[in-house]
């Protein structure tokens, strides 16, 4: 669903849709959509700047997610609000478009769009990763993979030690950097 510019001129656009699973591309080998994506909202222009277009809106999905300490699948609920501002992009920089500037604090929560409008997918891909945690784990007390034997120490507990440090360092721990 793509949100014109020129019908945004003539009022709100509210939308009420569902995606499928593996209907939005989501670039992350890690993490796969496993059931409908469903939002709603509404798009308007925003009266006192030219092109800037506000969309504000919820969406619910369920994601799942590769944990990053034992490499099992864990599945991350979304449920949330947004309430996104987008820019024409040659707005960013008038008079040489190509070229990057500086944004103040009032921009730093704005984006850009390119073309005559934006695309939904785009935007609900876009709030979907960035609402992912950076560490992904499946439990806050997932014990990870053991890094001598390889297994899942959450299925089972192996019997492998610790390796000692290496010696050739070992001098190191004794210097005294508090008084660099």
């Amino acid at each position: 669903m793509v949100l014109k510019v020129k019908e945004l001129e003539l009022g709100k656009i509210h939308f009420d849709v569902s995606f499928d699973p593996d209907k939005l591309e989501y670039f992350d080998p890690g993490l796969r959509q496993v059931s409908p994506l469903k939002t709603t909202g509404y798009a308007e222009l925003v009266e006192d700047i030219p092109g800037e277009v506000r969309v504000r809106g919820h969406l619910r999905v369920d994601m799942e997610v590769q944990c990053d300490r034992c490499v099992e699948s864990a599945l991350k609920p979304i449920d949330s609000d947004f309430d996104l501002y987008y820019r024409p992009a040659a707005a960013a920089n008038p008079r040489h478009p190509k070229e990057e500037v500086e944004l103040d604090e009032g921009e730093i929560d704005l984006a850009f769009y390119e073309g005559d409008g934006l695309d939904l997918q785009d935007i609900l891909r876009e709030h979907i990763l960035l609402s992912m945690p950076m560490q992904r784990v499946c439990s806050p007390d997932c014990l990870g993979i053991c890094p001598a034997c390889g297994q899942n120490r959450n299925l089972t507990l192996c019997k492998c030690q610790a390796k000692p440090l290496d010696d050739r360092w070992a001098s190191l721990k004794n210097l005294n950097t508090r008084g660099i």
